[in-house]
């Protein structure tokens, strides 16, 4: 089925730390920009997603949102798929829009997890990760579950901490040229491999951050997009996979479920990896990036690391990749996460993204994936 969907608005507020900032103030600020870049009024919005949030947890916070912004749309859900919860609501609203439920649909994402939250609270509301009986007794944490997946690619196809070094260094540098980003000094392999280790073998800038932040898109249908002011960029394909929730049960630690759905987001859109101009793909560690870049496609198996050593994700590289800087500089802010890198990918269509521009990009890819490599959702996004 090709998808009658195109996204007309996207904003994204300042990120890093925000003092005075909360989880709703976010969400307006970020509404209230995708919406006047799109040319629309809040009246005109007909559908509205939301994820989740950390610092404000609220069971229906999209609802809640609807509340606070002052609207009452047809169609109101909320979404929580961790990390994959962004591409999932682009999903979600390419189909509502698709099938004529909706004309505009407005996605917000958005916490203050910085600011808003103590190092001990942001522990407490991590606490229920994991297995109750097979995981958590055995103290499981989310650098744990990662860096058992890094030792398993290390060992079978050579990866290098060099070479996840050399991800965060890419990152760093596109993020210095992005004027909102958390994180902008540039960094050298030697800093991130001398950097603390937080689970062996990753190290502190292997890491995502934690940011105050917020994003939001507004997905309308090909007729509904004539009512907006801005160049719209089309949704040509989406997939998911899901192969397990908890690590304990993973079929594997070095293949996930981003092959199956990066393969259905190309099937729908009639393209393959090679096609791709820029990627913008999920982050929350350098060896996350690293499997994904492989299970996707875009490199064999074994190949990344070297490719990525060798400047292939920079500006003039093979594969462009997270030019905001990721969630590992740009900022990790909860689910606004995920939505930073289609806030990217949307501008770098539309030739906005200025000293970090790609050179005339056509078509652009976002991947994210939540949980431990367990939920995931790809988008083939394209120009005009």
């Amino acid at each position: 089925m090709t998808m009658n969907a195109r996204i007309t608005g996207v904003h994204d507020t300042a990120v890093g730390e925000l003092p005075g900032s909360s989880c709703m103030s976010l969400h307006v600020e970020a509404a209230q920009g995708a919406l006047a870049d799109a040319g629309l009024a809040p009246a005109d919005i007909d559908g509205v997603l939301c994820a989740y949030s950390l610092a404000e947890p609220h069971p229906m916070l999209a609802s809640a949102f609807c509340e606070y912004f002052g609207i009452h749309p047809g169609f109101c859900a909320a979404t929580i798929a961790g990390g994959a919860s962004a591409c999932i609501m682009l999903m979600q609203a390419a189909a509502l829009v698709s099938s004529g439920q909706c004309r505009h649909v407005l996605l917000v994402t958005g916490d203050n997890r910085l600011t808003g939250m103590s190092r001990d609270g942001a522990v407490a509301a991590l606490s229920e990760f994991g297995h109750a009986q097979f995981e958590r007794p055995y103290g499981i944490s989310i650098p744990a579950s990662y860096a058992l997946v890094a030792r398993r690619y290390m060992h079978e196809h050579g990866t290098t901490l060099e070479q996840l070094a050399a991800i965060s260094v890419e990152h760093r540098r596109h993020a210095s040229r992005h004027p909102n980003a958390h994180k902008r000094e540039l960094l050298t392999i030697e800093e991130v491999m001398a950097s603390r280790e937080i689970c062996s073998p990753l190290r502190l800038l292997d890491c995502c951050l934690i940011s105050d932040g917020a994003a939001a898109m507004v997905v309308s249908s090909r007729e509904g997009a004539r009512d907006t002011s801005r160049h719209s960029v089309a949704i040509l394909g989406a997939g998911q996979g899901h192969t397990h929730e908890h690590i304990v049960a993973a079929p594997s630690l070095t293949d996930f479920g981003c092959k199956q759905s990066s393969r259905r987001a190309f099937e729908q859109a009639g393209v393959k990896p090679a096609d791709i101009d820029v990627a913008e793909i999920y982050d929350s560690f350098t060896i996350t990036l690293l499997v994904e870049l492989e299970s996707i496609g875009f490199f064999g198996r074994g190949e990344a690391g070297p490719a990525a050593l060798g400047g292939a994700l920079g500006l003039g590289g093979a594969l462009p990749c997270n030019t905001h800087g990721g969630l590992l500089s740009y900022g990790h802010s909860g689910a606004a996460g995920g939505m930073f890198h289609a806030v990217e990918a949307v501008r770098q269509l539309r030739g906005e993204a200025g000293p970090r521009q790609v050179r005339d990009p056509e078509l652009a890819f976002v991947h994210g994936d939540g949980g431990v490599l367990s939920a995931h959702c790809s988008l083939v996004l394209g120009r005009g």
